[in-house]
């Protein structure tokens, strides 16, 4: 039987930061010694096994290697978006959706692809009300737009992105990115939180 985890002498993290962060699961994960050959074939990578997060989520295998592939195939395919873009894009759905976690992760995988840490910390700092300029303001807000209403996110947004000299390819990296952010951070915020070390 599963049951509802609670930690003592715990820190919770109340604001976003390019920090490295712990993720404290309310379910308890599988055990890195209870974890079988299809538990490996789900976590893609054997190296996931020491994270609690995907401990948990491989109690569906299945489910798990599906949404760890279609990650892999979302961020680290070549062509269209550039990789610290597609980062932007996670760090900004993040910071709307209020996942401290999810937010430092990816923010620093942006800030590692693009030396840009003015941009990135003033994402962090300010969210939705960031200055950027360019196409790092373009990307963050149509993650946002995406992710405020998606339902509204229309043949203008897709013009507006074209007008800014993106391609088709990296607009559908740009809204791959950010829908598949918005699923994994309602998922990372509903079994777990952020915690520092």
């Amino acid at each position: 039987m599963t049951s509802i985890l609670s930690y003592s002498n715990t820190r919770p993290v109340n604001k976003f930061t390019l920090s490295q962060l712990d993720w404290l699961a309310w379910i308890t994960p599988l055990a890195p010694e209870d974890l079988t050959q299809r538990h490996y074939d789900g976590l893609v990578d054997s190296a996931r096994e020491k994270s609690a997060y995907f401990r948990l989520l491989a109690r569906d295998p299945d489910v798990l290697g599906a949404r760890t592939r279609l990650d892999k195939d979302i961020f680290y395919s070549s062509g269209g978006l550039p990789r610290a873009e597609r980062e932007l894009a996670a760090t900004a759905v993040s910071r709307y959706n209020g996942c401290i976690y999810c937010a430092s992760v990816h923010a620093r995988f942006s800030l590692q692809f693009s030396k840009n840490e003015q941009d990135v910390q003033n994402l962090l700092d300010n969210g939705k009300k960031a200055a950027l300029s360019g196409r790092n303001a373009d990307v963050v807000r149509t993650a946002i737009r995406l992710t405020e209403s998606g339902n509204h996110f229309g043949e203008k947004d897709i013009e507006i992105l074209k007008e800014s000299g993106f391609s088709e390819e990296e607009i559908l990296d740009l809204i791959q990115a950010s829908a598949f952010f918005n699923w994994a951070n309602r998922l990372m915020l509903s079994l777990g939180e952020a915690s520092e070390y």
